[in-house]
């Protein structure tokens, strides 16, 4: 009988959620949240925001993440009904990146014109625009256009939204930082130099990010890095393909579908080869 899959995933808001999905599998599940996400509350810059969707300035509004788009209306909601803003989002163009702000605003019973494709990349959010808001080379020339920004800005997007005429304003809720306790992740970081897994999973390119950001402060930056690169490397989707591609490091998994079930569902059926080849 072989050994189970030792895996390490940096999942922190579903990290009961990955450990689960990991063992139903038969794998055995290290979890050393990377990531938390920090609200913002209520700003200058949010009441600004406020201001300017009542005063239906908008052309168009994007919605990048279910958790942003919750964050804002709790922190719009400490000032403001929630009936009225409800009622300001009904009356602007919308397009979501991906299923789970869909979720949310079908949950709000707020309409949307469109929802980006897999993998719900910046590319795909710009196709969205593009097949949606207008045709020729600048469809969105005069358009006000704001985005609710995920964690750090969406440098890519806004560039490519210049590009099509559109004046960017986006909208920072909430951004990205180290958990509170990083000893769980130090201790991942030391395991995984000790070759104590076999997969490692990235369901964000901030979990990269982050794992080098404490790697580099323990004086391991070099060792974590080849760990990785002697591992089987799992990543959610392009854009935490693209990060880890950024280091040298390579991909061997990616899944079809964008998600944390797809993606340890292709863990099992392609990383068990892939550790058998590399210990040979």
């Amino acid at each position: 009988m072989s050994s189970p899959l030792r895996i390490l995933s940096f999942e922190s808001r579903k990290a009961e959620e990955m450990r689960s999905l990991i063992e139903r599998h038969g794998g055995q599940a290290t979890l050393a949240a990377a990531m938390k996400e920090i609200p913002l509350g209520i700003s200058p810059e949010l009441r600004s925001f406020s201001e300017a969707l009542r005063a239906k300035a908008f052309d168009l509004l994007i919605f990048m993440t279910g958790v942003g788009a919750e964050a804002l209306v709790a922190a719009l909601e400490t000032e403001i009904s929630r009936d009225e803003i409800m009622g300001w989002l009904r009356q602007t163009r919308i397009i979501v990146r991906g299923p789970k702000p869909a979720a949310v605003l079908k949950k709000w019973d707020v309409p949307f014109v469109a929802r980006a494709d897999e993998p719900n990349t910046w590319r795909e959010v710009i196709a969205a625009v593009r097949k949606h808001c207008g045709e020729g080379d600048r469809p969105l020339a005069g358009w006000q256009v704001a985005v609710q920004e995920y964690g750090a800005p969406s440098t890519e997007l806004y560039v490519e939204l210049e590009q099509l005429g559109a004046t960017v304003r986006p909208v920072t809720v909430y951004r990205w930082s180290l958990p509170d306790d990083v000893e769980p992740l130090k201790a991942a970081i030391r395991a995984a130099i000790n070759r104590e897994f076999d997969v490692v999973l990235f369901t964000t390119a901030q979990h990269l990010v982050h794992s080098v950001e404490v790697a580099e402060s323990m004086g391991l930056k070099a060792e974590w890095l080849q760990a990785l690169s002697q591992c089987v490397l799992a990543s959610i989707g392009p854009t935490a393909t693209e990060r880890l591609r950024e280091y040298d490091l390579p991909v061997a998994i990616e899944p079809e579908h964008p998600h944390m079930g797809h993606l340890v569902k292709a863990v099992f059926e392609n990383a068990p080869s892939l550790v058998a080849a590399r210990n040979k």
